[in-house]
């Protein structure tokens, strides 16, 4: 099984790489845990997807840690990789976003696959829940989604976007991304438009399981997205998007599997002090090994 993590961000709002930050108890990378957590449960090869200039870093960090059975692969996000024949005109410096990031991988993944932001902390049951999920389902058309309460996913710091999810029978019928959700006075409210929320709700923190058939329909979505000059400078094409897109032409239907793991990001500087406690804490209630990769 394959878990592939999105480590190409900016960190705007966090002030540095953050993805390459030490936060945990011998100065691992938040993505060092992930990656744990989905060794235990059964991944064998993992994928990430950075800026070229971080990739022999990542490569050599990554390839020091993984027991030598597992396999690396560590993949620039860059520009220029464009379907065939697609060319677009001006400069630009940033990547055409997370479902861009995901199509990088498309010559080194065949089989079903988990996505994760390396900036994240998802748990360990996440993975369990993911990996059970590629083991029994049959079907290549399914994809799934490992879902969080959004009350949980909230930073102290500032606001948030999240992806609101609605679902029938279990299957993901609509993903609304709000921008600016904080809480406010005790109530969770999107400070853009003014939608308050019960905190009940389930959102998407970037955890899918998807199936290859992904590559080719974002290699399509590329095309259309850049024949429009107008997303030339700054637009983005976010995985929710796409694969919301392909819900909508009846492509695949995706599992909604609501996740009890805990759950913390570093968006803002001030959210790592809380991510470097829960690391800690983990680490001494003998929830991971320290070093990380000593007994592995």
């Amino acid at each position: 099984m394959t878990l592939l993590l999105m480590a190409a961000g900016s960190g705007s709002r966090y002030g540095k790489l953050k993805q390459f930050d030490d936060l945990g108890p011998k100065d691992e990378f938040l993505m060092e845990f992930s990656i744990y957590d989905a060794l235990k449960n059964g991944f064998d090869h993992i994928v990430a997807i950075t800026k070229k200039e971080n990739v022999d870093f990542l490569k050599e960090h990554l390839s020091s840690r993984l027991p030598k059975n597992i396999k690396l692969d560590v993949l620039a996000q860059e520009v220029n990789d464009l379907p065939e024949g697609v060319t677009f005109e001006g400069e630009r410096l940033k990547p055409w976003g997370t479902a861009h990031a995901v199509w990088t991988a498309r010559n080194v993944i065949d089989k079903p696959f988990a996505i994760i932001n390396a900036d994240d902390y998802y748990g360990k049951n996440a993975f369990e829940s993911a990996a059970d999920f590629i083991r029994n389902n049959g079907n290549k058309e399914t994809f799934g989604l490992i879902a969080y309460i959004l009350k949980n996913t909230l930073s102290e710091h500032g606001s948030v976007s999240r992806g609101v999810c609605k679902s029938e029978g279990g299957k993901l019928t609509s993903i609304h991304e709000h921008t600016k959700i904080e809480a406010k006075d005790n109530v969770i409210i999107d400070s853009d438009s003014g939608t308050k929320f019960t905190g009940e709700e389930l959102v998407s923190m970037n955890f899918w399981v998807c199936q290859p058939s992904i590559f080719p329909f974002i290699t399509e979505y590329l095309k259309d997205f850049i024949g429009n000059k107008d997303n030339h400078a700054k637009g983005e094409i976010y995985l929710p998007f796409a694969i919301k897109e392909m819900i909508a032409k009846n492509l695949i239907d995706v599992d909604v599997i609501p996740s009890a793991s805990q759950w913390f990001g570093v968006t803002y500087a001030s959210d790592k002090d809380i991510a470097v406690t829960e690391l800690q804490r983990m680490t001494d209630n003998n929830g991971y090994t320290s070093p990380l990769w000593d007994n592995v």
